[in-house]
């Protein structure tokens, strides 16, 4: 897929509005946090006990160094193209990686583990990070900085960094939706109020961190992807309605949450980054966006594929990832994530006065 007229103007759009909203005292800001699920996982899980890995082809043919790194992706998250627009010179490492360590944490760390969410189970379950644990990683992460830079220098770069945080579909999809004596314990509006409580007890332990910017995407369209319309679709070809219905409402609590928080935290910038419009777009009219297949994501058969079940001899891989949506059974494509990347800071751009 070519650079399109619109998808070069979404591209100027991301630059401009990412500037405006993360530029403090005509700097940039001098380091980028990332917490939470596969979404921005960029190899944590590669050091863990576990088998939601994607450290191994076909995942990473199209990044930068043509190599897998753990990232849920062919290539660059939404992350990475925000790290690229900020001008930082690379991109935060994985916490648990080697090369994380001395100067190389200077522009920030990536904290997010695969399979994770807002529910603590939801990571015990398939061994990922829990948000607590990435919250105690962060918390070593400053004393480790302070050591490298100095206190003074080390509290500047907490105050002025981003932090991003991606969470909640695992706890739905891998976790809720699967577990038949979840569902008896807890009701669909009280398991979403237990996830809510867990996403404001988190910001408030980064606040108290001295995070001052951070921006949380919402959940994206889950009944529209791939592996969801195969497990949970009946057999049909469509998204999955109910479970979009059930996207939107934790959503609009989540939207309301970070209001309530933003307002009682003083000089808190709370930013709710809308991913589930853009998505949906994506996926339910993938020609008016530049794709050609949305319904199939481009590992294997395209229908069910994630992780170990995406990899080198997964037969039917698509040759051109940038014709579809999806990468494998759960996570967009590079291209994809290109234009999302857009659309997460226009979203986070009308909360800026």
């Amino acid at each position: 897929m070519g650079l399109s007229t619109s998808f070069s103007a979404s591209f100027l759009l991301l630059l401009l509005l990412v500037l405006r909203l993360f530029v403090a005292d005509g700097q940039l800001v001098p380091a980028l946090f990332i917490f939470g699920d596969s979404v921005f996982d960029v190899g944590n899980n590669n050091n863990l006990f576990t088998i939601i890995k994607s450290n191994f082809p076909p995942y990473g043919r199209d990044f930068v160094t043509r190599k897998p790194t753990g990232r849920f992706c062919n290539g660059k998250l939404a992350s990475d193209f925000t790290a690229d627009t900020l001008f930082l010179p690379s991109y935060p490492l994985a916490y648990l990686s080697k090369e994380a360590a001395g100067e190389n944490l200077l522009i920030g760390a990536n904290f997010a583990s695969a399979a994770s969410g807002y529910f603590d189970a939801t990571a015990d379950l398939y061994h990922a990070i829990p948000l607590r644990q990435q919250v105690e990683y962060y918390r070593e992460y400053q004393h480790r900085l302070v050591k490298i830079t100095g206190r003074s220098n080390a509290s500047t770069i907490i105050s002025g960094a981003i932090y991003l945080l991606s969470a909640g579909s695992s706890d739905f999809l891998q976790n809720y939706y699967i577990d038949p004596l979840l569902q008896v314990a807890y009701s669909f509006d009280r398991f979403s109020e237990i996830l809510i409580q867990s996403y404001s007890n988190f910001i408030q332990r980064l606040y108290a961190l001295g995070a001052r910017r951070i921006g949380v995407s919402t959940l994206p369209p889950i009944g529209c992807l791939p592996a969801a319309i195969t497990i949970f679709g009946l057999g049909g070809n469509e998204c999955v309605g109910r479970l979009n219905e059930d996207a939107i409402s934790f959503n609009n609590r989540l939207n309301a949450t970070s209001q309530r928080l933003q307002n009682d935290l003083s000089g808190l910038i709370l930013v709710v980054l809308d991913i589930y419009q853009p998505l949906l777009n994506l996926s339910t009219d993938p020609t008016a966006n530049g794709f050609l297949e949305a319904r199939r994501a481009c590992c294997g058969t395209g229908l069910l594929e994630t992780s170990i079940l995406c990899n080198p001899h997964s037969v039917g891989t698509c040759a051109n990832a940038s014709d579809y949506v999806f990468w494998d059974g759960f996570h967009p494509t590079e291209a994809a994530n290109y234009i999302l990347a857009g659309t997460l800071t226009g979203s986070g751009s009308l909360l800026i006065g």
